[in-house]
């Protein structure tokens, strides 16, 4: 009788972990090289790199299981500067992300708190800057339509539905936390992929107000907030398709900034821009190629179309962004990198005291603009993920 009782309270509480195991990962992405661009100041600039390719950044993952197919979920993930140890551009605390919530195998996902938006989570992972590929320098100028994940929405609250034999779409809006305006600093976002074997398609659509404000759509008075305008819209569409050893894909994406405040580029603002309009179209087209299991070859190119508006006289700014790459994996978590890219520039991008235009410089993502309208960057490195 004993044993049959103490067999029935083993088993019971087993059950009872079971039915409540829960796990708290560490995970994160270490990227470090040596950087070399040309036309930095009228010369040439040899660097350390920090997150050339991939931001450096590390977190916190965590599940329970509340039982019946529903998990309690968090994150907390920040980003930092590799080469001084440093929050990045002297941002705060969980700078990239921090929030919790609840997860359904049936009913999808929600969380609260700082989240990336719909461009970051549907459509970026379709870019060469984004998650599918992951190369920062291949990001549009000025990163004007997050898809190299340059900032986040704070006071967010987000669902992501469940998947539906290959089709997602999800949500987010951003609270302005605002006494003084329910509208000045929110953010909103929606998206929908689809993922049928080779294919995959995203199409994802991103606003916010007033990111020159206290609200959501202020990336936490980060440092790395590219753009700070009145009103900020982005959307767009992409489709990638593998076959054997070789991906490609398309993305086009629209962003409208209007009411600029400041526009930046690797941390150097760009002058005679405020109280401007920019909209751009990014024509994006990438491709992969595994040579080997451990050796890859990448490549992108996007032409990026620009309207300046906003005084008598229309400007009409452009980019040609090239990149070829090369990644050698070491093992599953490590590998070593080789990339180049070349931007060319046209037009004009903003006006001079005197009412003249400022002829258009290359902005290549990450890195200061060119004192010309060209600028090539090199970087070799090693990025370690865990």
């Amino acid at each position: 009788m004993k044993k049959a009782l103490i067999a029935a309270g083993v088993l019971s509480a087993f059950a009872v972990s079971a039915h409540a195991q829960s796990s708290v990962t560490l995970y994160g992405s270490l990227d470090a090289g040596i950087v070399y661009a040309n036309n930095v100041g009228g010369h040439s600039l040899w660097a350390q790199g920090s997150g050339a390719l991939s931001n450096n950044y590390f977190g916190f993952r965590g599940a329970e299981d509340l039982g019946g197919g529903l998990k309690a979920i968090f994150a907390l993930e920040s980003g930092f500067n590799l080469n001084n140890g440093g929050y990045k551009n002297g941002d705060n605390g969980f700078n990239r992300q921090a929030w919790v919530g609840l997860k359904s195998d049936q009913f999808g996902t929600l969380t609260l708190g700082r989240q990336y938006d719909s461009m970051v989570d549907y459509l970026s992972p379709l870019s060469e800057a984004g998650a599918g590929f992951g190369n920062n320098l291949a990001g549009h100028p000025f990163d004007n339509d997050n898809l190299a994940q340059s900032y986040s929405i704070k006071n967010s609250v987000k669902y992501a539905s469940a998947n539906y034999e290959g089709f997602q779409f999800g949500g987010l809006y951003g609270f302005s936390n605002d006494v003084n305006g329910f509208a000045n600093g929110r953010a909103w976002s929606v998206g929908a992929s689809y993922g049928n074997g080779p294919l995959n398609v995203a199409a994802a659509y991103s606003q916010q107000n007033n990111t020159g404000g206290l609200g959501a759509a202020n990336s936490a008075a980060s440092a790395d907030q590219n753009i700070s305008a009145r009103l900020q819209r982005s959307f767009g569409a992409g489709v990638n398709y593998t076959y054997g050893p070789a991906q490609v894909g398309f993305v086009w994406t629209h962003s409208q900034i209007d009411g600029m405040q400041s526009l930046s580029s690797g941390g150097a603002a760009l002058p005679g821009l405020a109280g401007l309009n920019l909209h751009v179209d990014n024509y994006e087209l990438n491709g992969a190629y595994h040579l080997t299991p451990a050796l890859a070859f990448i490549g992108s190119y996007t032409f990026t179309d620009g309207t300046v508006t906003g005084t008598g006289n229309n400007n009409s700014p452009k980019w040609h962004t090239a990149l070829l790459g090369t990644d050698y994996s070491l093992s599953k978590r490590t590998d070593v990198y080789l990339a180049g890219v070349y931007q060319h520039a046209s037009g004009s991008l903003g006006y001079n005291t005197d009412g003249s235009g400022i002829a258009n410089a290359a902005a290549i993502n990450t890195l200061s603009p060119s004192s010309t309208n060209n600028q090539v960057a090199a970087t070799v490195g090693l990025r370690h993920r865990f």
